[in-house]
Protein backbone atom coordinates (compact mmCIF):
# COMPACT_ATOMS: atom_id res chain seq x y z
CA UNK A 1 0.00 0.00 0.00
CA UNK A 2 3.08 2.30 0.76
CA UNK A 3 4.52 1.72 -3.06
CA UNK A 4 1.20 2.34 -4.15
CA UNK A 5 1.11 6.02 -2.11
CA UNK A 6 4.35 6.70 -3.70
CA UNK A 7 3.19 5.90 -7.24
CA UNK A 8 0.32 8.17 -6.63
CA UNK A 9 2.19 10.85 -5.10
CA UNK A 10 4.57 10.97 -8.22
CA UNK A 11 1.60 10.27 -10.66
CA UNK A 12 -0.27 13.37 -9.43
CA UNK A 13 2.82 15.53 -9.84
CA UNK A 14 3.31 14.96 -13.43
CA UNK A 15 -0.60 15.03 -14.62
CA UNK A 16 -2.04 17.60 -16.93
CA UNK A 17 -4.69 17.41 -19.44
CA UNK A 18 -3.36 18.13 -23.24
CA UNK A 19 -4.42 16.54 -26.68
CA UNK A 20 -8.04 15.29 -26.62
CA UNK A 21 -12.11 16.87 -27.11
CA UNK A 22 -13.02 18.39 -23.06
CA UNK A 23 -15.31 15.68 -22.61
CA UNK A 24 -12.52 12.78 -23.33
CA UNK A 25 -10.27 14.70 -21.31
CA UNK A 26 -12.68 14.75 -18.64
CA UNK A 27 -13.42 10.94 -19.05
CA UNK A 28 -17.09 11.34 -18.99
CA UNK A 29 -18.77 8.07 -19.22
CA UNK A 30 -22.52 9.16 -18.98
CA UNK A 31 -24.21 8.86 -22.49
CA UNK A 32 -26.66 11.18 -21.22
CA UNK A 33 -23.77 14.15 -20.91
CA UNK A 34 -22.14 12.72 -24.13
CA UNK A 35 -24.90 13.81 -26.34
CA UNK A 36 -25.92 17.21 -27.32
CA UNK A 37 -28.76 18.79 -29.62
CA UNK A 38 -31.71 17.65 -30.57
CA UNK A 39 -32.54 14.30 -28.91
CA UNK A 40 -30.82 14.38 -25.33
CA UNK A 41 -32.54 13.01 -22.88
CA UNK A 42 -35.15 14.57 -20.24
CA UNK A 43 -35.61 11.46 -18.27
CA UNK A 44 -34.62 10.48 -14.31
CA UNK A 45 -31.28 8.83 -16.08
CA UNK A 46 -30.89 12.29 -17.27
CA UNK A 47 -30.98 14.17 -13.67
CA UNK A 48 -34.67 15.13 -14.45
CA UNK A 49 -36.14 15.65 -11.11
CA UNK A 50 -38.06 12.53 -9.86
CA UNK A 51 -40.90 12.44 -6.33
CA UNK A 52 -38.47 11.56 -3.73
CA UNK A 53 -35.72 13.87 -5.29
CA UNK A 54 -38.75 17.05 -4.61
CA UNK A 55 -39.62 15.41 -0.95
CA UNK A 56 -36.18 15.09 -0.02
CA UNK A 57 -35.04 18.38 -1.93
CA UNK A 58 -37.81 21.03 -2.44
CA UNK A 59 -38.34 22.01 1.20
CA UNK A 60 -35.13 23.56 1.16
CA UNK A 61 -36.26 27.05 -0.34
CA UNK A 62 -33.76 29.80 1.27
CA UNK A 63 -30.28 28.66 0.37
CA UNK A 64 -28.46 31.19 1.52
CA UNK A 65 -30.29 30.97 4.96
CA UNK A 66 -29.67 27.34 5.08
CA UNK A 67 -25.98 27.49 4.24
CA UNK A 68 -25.05 29.95 6.78
CA UNK A 69 -27.43 28.34 9.53
CA UNK A 70 -25.16 25.13 8.99
CA UNK A 71 -21.78 27.39 9.32
CA UNK A 72 -22.47 28.10 12.68
CA UNK A 73 -23.85 24.46 13.62
CA UNK A 74 -20.24 23.71 12.19
CA UNK A 75 -18.48 26.09 14.09
CA UNK A 76 -19.35 25.29 17.19
CA UNK A 77 -18.63 21.20 17.28
CA UNK A 78 -15.77 20.18 19.14
CA UNK A 79 -13.19 18.26 17.92
CA UNK A 80 -10.28 18.76 14.91
CA UNK A 81 -11.34 20.85 12.02
CA UNK A 82 -9.10 19.16 9.70
CA UNK A 83 -10.80 15.67 10.51
CA UNK A 84 -12.10 13.84 7.07
CA UNK A 85 -15.81 14.34 8.13
CA UNK A 86 -15.51 17.93 9.56
CA UNK A 87 -13.72 18.80 6.02
CA UNK A 88 -16.06 17.40 4.25
CA UNK A 89 -19.09 18.92 5.69
CA UNK A 90 -16.83 22.57 5.58
CA UNK A 91 -16.51 22.14 1.93
CA UNK A 92 -19.79 20.73 1.51
CA UNK A 93 -21.13 24.29 2.63
CA UNK A 94 -18.05 26.13 0.30
CA UNK A 95 -19.58 24.53 -2.61
CA UNK A 96 -22.89 25.04 -1.84
CA UNK A 97 -22.10 29.01 -1.37
CA UNK A 98 -20.08 29.12 -4.35
CA UNK A 99 -23.37 27.55 -6.38
CA UNK A 100 -25.53 29.81 -4.62
CA UNK A 101 -23.26 33.16 -5.32
CA UNK A 102 -23.96 32.05 -8.73
CA UNK A 103 -27.61 31.57 -8.63
CA UNK A 104 -27.60 27.55 -9.53
CA UNK A 105 -30.83 27.30 -10.63
CA UNK A 106 -30.46 23.36 -11.27
CA UNK A 107 -30.61 21.67 -8.18
CA UNK A 108 -26.98 21.58 -6.73
CA UNK A 109 -27.44 24.35 -3.86
CA UNK A 110 -29.69 22.00 -1.92
CA UNK A 111 -28.03 18.64 -2.90
CA UNK A 112 -25.16 20.50 -1.08
CA UNK A 113 -26.89 21.44 1.62
CA UNK A 114 -28.27 18.30 2.39
CA UNK A 115 -24.89 16.76 2.35
CA UNK A 116 -23.81 19.04 4.55
CA UNK A 117 -26.55 19.01 6.90
CA UNK A 118 -26.77 15.25 6.96
CA UNK A 119 -22.61 15.41 8.13
CA UNK A 120 -23.13 17.86 10.41
CA UNK A 121 -26.21 16.40 12.36
CA UNK A 122 -24.38 12.99 12.40
CA UNK A 123 -21.18 14.86 14.26
CA UNK A 124 -23.50 16.49 16.59
CA UNK A 125 -25.14 13.29 17.78
CA UNK A 126 -22.06 11.43 17.49
CA UNK A 127 -23.68 8.71 15.44
CA UNK A 128 -21.31 6.63 12.56
CA UNK A 129 -20.78 8.28 9.26
CA UNK A 130 -20.09 6.52 6.21
CA UNK A 131 -17.35 7.88 3.78
CA UNK A 132 -19.13 6.75 0.83
CA UNK A 133 -20.38 9.50 -1.48
CA UNK A 134 -24.34 9.90 -2.56
CA UNK A 135 -24.88 9.48 -6.31
CA UNK A 136 -26.67 13.05 -6.92
CA UNK A 137 -29.02 14.10 -9.64
CA UNK A 138 -27.31 17.22 -11.02
CA UNK A 139 -23.63 15.47 -10.83
CA UNK A 140 -21.74 12.90 -13.36
CA UNK A 141 -19.06 11.35 -13.20
CA UNK A 142 -15.48 12.51 -14.28
CA UNK A 143 -12.25 11.82 -14.35
CA UNK A 144 -13.06 7.93 -13.44
CA UNK A 145 -9.21 7.57 -13.07
CA UNK A 146 -8.65 10.73 -9.65
CA UNK A 147 -11.62 8.67 -8.40
CA UNK A 148 -9.44 5.32 -8.18
CA UNK A 149 -6.60 7.65 -6.43
CA UNK A 150 -9.32 8.79 -3.99
CA UNK A 151 -10.26 5.37 -3.34
CA UNK A 152 -7.09 3.81 -2.89
CA UNK A 153 -5.69 6.87 -0.37
CA UNK A 154 -9.41 6.57 1.47
CA UNK A 155 -8.71 3.03 1.45
CA UNK A 156 -4.59 2.76 3.06
CA UNK A 157 -4.84 2.49 7.06
CA UNK A 158 -2.16 5.45 7.23
CA UNK A 159 -5.06 7.98 6.49
CA UNK A 160 -7.43 7.01 9.29
CA UNK A 161 -4.80 8.40 11.94
CA UNK A 162 -3.32 11.24 9.58
CA UNK A 163 -5.89 14.13 9.78
CA UNK A 164 -3.43 16.56 8.14
CA UNK A 165 -4.32 13.59 4.88
CA UNK A 166 -8.08 13.52 5.46
CA UNK A 167 -8.71 16.99 5.24
CA UNK A 168 -7.27 17.41 1.54
CA UNK A 169 -9.06 14.19 0.46
CA UNK A 170 -12.22 14.92 1.83
CA UNK A 171 -12.37 18.40 -0.28
CA UNK A 172 -10.97 16.64 -3.49
CA UNK A 173 -13.95 14.07 -2.88
CA UNK A 174 -16.43 17.08 -2.92
CA UNK A 175 -14.76 19.50 -5.69
CA UNK A 176 -14.48 16.32 -7.96
CA UNK A 177 -18.07 16.00 -7.34
CA UNK A 178 -18.45 19.55 -7.99
CA UNK A 179 -16.31 19.10 -11.25
CA UNK A 180 -19.02 16.94 -12.02
CA UNK A 181 -21.75 19.38 -11.93
CA UNK A 182 -20.36 21.27 -14.27
CA UNK A 183 -19.79 18.34 -16.64
CA UNK A 184 -23.79 17.45 -16.19
CA UNK A 185 -24.29 20.94 -16.98
CA UNK A 186 -22.15 21.02 -19.96
CA UNK A 187 -20.36 23.27 -18.62
CA UNK A 188 -17.12 21.31 -19.85
CA UNK A 189 -14.39 24.52 -19.38
CA UNK A 190 -15.48 24.78 -15.60
CA UNK A 191 -15.31 21.14 -14.95
CA UNK A 192 -11.50 20.93 -16.38
CA UNK A 193 -10.48 24.62 -15.08
CA UNK A 194 -11.39 22.58 -11.40
CA UNK A 195 -9.38 19.46 -12.18
CA UNK A 196 -5.64 21.20 -11.16
CA UNK A 197 -6.72 22.16 -7.72
CA UNK A 198 -7.93 18.84 -7.37
CA UNK A 199 -4.74 16.70 -8.10
CA UNK A 200 -3.19 19.36 -5.83
CA UNK A 201 -5.08 18.27 -3.04
CA UNK A 202 -5.04 14.84 -3.75
CA UNK A 203 -1.26 14.71 -4.13
CA UNK A 204 -0.78 16.56 -0.74
CA UNK A 205 -3.27 14.01 0.63
CA UNK A 206 -1.20 11.47 -0.59
CA UNK A 207 2.09 12.57 0.59
CA UNK A 208 0.52 13.36 4.09
CA UNK A 209 -0.20 9.58 4.44
CA UNK A 210 2.86 8.43 2.91
CA UNK A 211 4.70 10.46 6.10
CA UNK A 212 2.04 9.07 8.56
CA UNK A 213 2.92 5.93 7.49
CA UNK A 214 6.56 5.76 7.94
CA UNK A 215 7.67 4.40 11.39
CA UNK A 216 7.66 6.46 14.09
CA UNK A 217 10.30 6.63 16.82
CA UNK A 218 8.27 4.59 19.76
CA UNK A 219 8.35 7.41 22.69
CA UNK A 220 7.89 6.12 25.71
CA UNK A 221 5.24 7.09 28.01
CA UNK A 222 3.06 6.56 30.95
CA UNK A 223 -0.77 7.08 31.36
CA UNK A 224 -2.23 7.85 34.53
CA UNK A 225 -6.46 7.78 34.52
CA UNK A 226 -8.59 9.60 37.33
CA UNK A 227 -12.40 8.35 36.83
CA UNK A 228 -15.86 10.58 37.62
CA UNK A 229 -18.41 8.91 38.54
CA UNK A 230 -21.35 9.89 36.06
CA UNK A 231 -23.78 10.09 38.95
CA UNK A 232 -22.00 12.32 40.66
CA UNK A 233 -20.66 14.53 38.02
CA UNK A 234 -23.85 14.95 36.09
CA UNK A 235 -27.21 15.24 36.28
CA UNK A 236 -29.34 11.97 35.48
CA UNK A 237 -29.86 12.06 31.18
CA UNK A 238 -27.82 14.95 30.63
CA UNK A 239 -24.59 15.67 29.09
CA UNK A 240 -23.85 18.98 28.30
CA UNK A 241 -22.32 21.47 31.13
CA UNK A 242 -25.90 23.18 32.72
CA UNK A 243 -26.31 19.23 33.84
CA UNK A 244 -22.92 18.69 35.29
CA UNK A 245 -23.48 18.51 39.33
CA UNK A 246 -21.40 20.60 41.54
CA UNK A 247 -19.27 17.51 42.79
CA UNK A 248 -18.42 16.61 39.17
CA UNK A 249 -17.05 20.82 38.34
CA UNK A 250 -15.14 20.56 42.06
CA UNK A 251 -13.44 17.36 40.88
CA UNK A 252 -12.67 18.92 37.26
CA UNK A 253 -11.18 21.91 38.87
CA UNK A 254 -9.00 19.74 40.87
CA UNK A 255 -7.69 18.24 37.86
CA UNK A 256 -6.96 21.93 36.42
CA UNK A 257 -4.42 22.93 39.33
CA UNK A 258 -3.10 19.99 39.29
CA UNK A 259 -1.86 20.53 35.76
CA UNK A 260 -0.77 23.54 36.67
CA UNK A 261 1.38 21.87 39.25
CA UNK A 262 2.33 19.13 37.66
CA UNK A 263 4.96 19.29 34.94
CA UNK A 264 5.40 16.55 32.12
CA UNK A 265 2.06 15.61 30.74
CA UNK A 266 1.79 15.51 27.21
CA UNK A 267 -1.78 15.40 26.37
CA UNK A 268 -5.46 14.04 27.62
CA UNK A 269 -7.52 11.43 26.79
CA UNK A 270 -11.24 11.49 27.92
CA UNK A 271 -13.38 8.70 27.37
CA UNK A 272 -16.95 8.76 28.04
CA UNK A 273 -19.01 5.48 29.25
CA UNK A 274 -22.60 4.52 29.96
CA UNK A 275 -24.58 1.27 31.36
CA UNK A 276 -25.95 -1.07 29.70
CA UNK A 277 -29.50 0.47 29.96
CA UNK A 278 -31.19 2.34 26.87
CA UNK A 279 -30.28 2.07 23.05
CA UNK A 280 -26.92 1.65 21.93
CA UNK A 281 -27.26 5.19 19.75
CA UNK A 282 -28.63 6.99 22.92
CA UNK A 283 -26.15 5.42 25.44
CA UNK A 284 -23.48 6.51 22.05
CA UNK A 285 -24.80 9.98 22.23
CA UNK A 286 -24.58 10.57 26.11
CA UNK A 287 -21.05 9.33 26.20
CA UNK A 288 -19.81 11.20 23.47
CA UNK A 289 -21.80 14.09 24.86
CA UNK A 290 -20.17 14.27 28.52
CA UNK A 291 -16.59 13.55 27.14
CA UNK A 292 -16.89 16.80 25.13
CA UNK A 293 -18.76 18.21 28.02
CA UNK A 294 -15.44 17.43 30.11
CA UNK A 295 -13.12 18.92 26.88
CA UNK A 296 -14.81 22.23 27.11
CA UNK A 297 -14.80 22.43 31.07
CA UNK A 298 -10.86 22.14 31.15
CA UNK A 299 -10.28 24.06 28.01
CA UNK A 300 -12.50 26.81 29.18
CA UNK A 301 -10.55 27.26 32.45
CA UNK A 302 -7.17 27.43 29.93
CA UNK A 303 -6.29 24.22 30.09
CA UNK A 304 -4.20 24.06 26.59
CA UNK A 305 -2.59 20.31 25.75
CA UNK A 306 -4.16 18.29 23.46
CA UNK A 307 -7.33 16.74 24.43
CA UNK A 308 -9.06 13.71 22.48
CA UNK A 309 -12.60 12.76 23.28
CA UNK A 310 -14.23 9.76 22.83
CA UNK A 311 -17.95 8.03 23.72
CA UNK A 312 -17.83 4.41 24.07
CA UNK A 313 -21.10 3.92 25.13
CA UNK A 314 -21.77 0.76 26.55
CA UNK A 315 -18.66 -0.70 26.28
CA UNK A 316 -16.11 -2.18 28.72
CA UNK A 317 -18.37 -2.32 32.20
CA UNK A 318 -16.46 -2.45 35.46
CA UNK A 319 -19.61 -4.09 36.82
CA UNK A 320 -21.64 -7.33 35.96
CA UNK A 321 -25.20 -7.15 37.19
CA UNK A 322 -27.88 -9.24 37.02
CA UNK A 323 -30.61 -7.47 39.37
CA UNK A 324 -34.30 -8.26 38.21
CA UNK A 325 -35.20 -5.47 40.12
CA UNK A 326 -34.62 -1.90 38.38
CA UNK A 327 -33.72 0.01 40.93
CA UNK A 328 -31.12 -2.47 42.57
CA UNK A 329 -29.54 -2.70 39.04
CA UNK A 330 -29.51 0.79 38.16
CA UNK A 331 -27.70 1.27 41.38
CA UNK A 332 -25.46 -1.93 41.09
CA UNK A 333 -24.45 -0.94 37.06
CA UNK A 334 -23.65 2.72 38.59
CA UNK A 335 -19.73 2.13 38.17
CA UNK A 336 -20.49 1.87 34.49
CA UNK A 337 -21.58 5.22 34.23
CA UNK A 338 -18.10 6.90 34.34
CA UNK A 339 -15.98 9.29 32.21
CA UNK A 340 -12.17 8.68 32.41
CA UNK A 341 -9.50 10.97 31.86
CA UNK A 342 -6.03 9.47 30.96
CA UNK A 343 -3.07 11.38 32.16
CA UNK A 344 0.18 10.66 29.31
CA UNK A 345 3.08 11.83 30.30
CA UNK A 346 6.44 11.10 28.98
CA UNK A 347 8.54 8.82 31.06
CA UNK A 348 11.90 10.41 32.00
Amino acid sequence: MKFQLTLLACALALSGCAGQAARDRLGIEDPTVLKTGIGVAQDAAAGAPTPQWFSTYAPITSGGEALAGLQQQLDKLPGDKNSYFHAKAQCWINAGQEEWRARDQWGFVQEAIGQAAMITIGLQNGTALSAANQELRTVSTVRPDLWKIVNVIKSDPATARCPEAQQPLACAEVELIHAGHYAWRRNFPAAEKALPGIQSELQKSAEAALQCAKPQKAESAAVQTITLRADSAFRFDSGDETGMLPGGKAQLDEVVAGLQQVKGIRQLHINGYTDRLGSDAYNQKLSLQRAQTVREYLRNRGVTLPITAQGHGKANPLAECSQTKRDELVQCLAPNRRVEIDFVRDQG
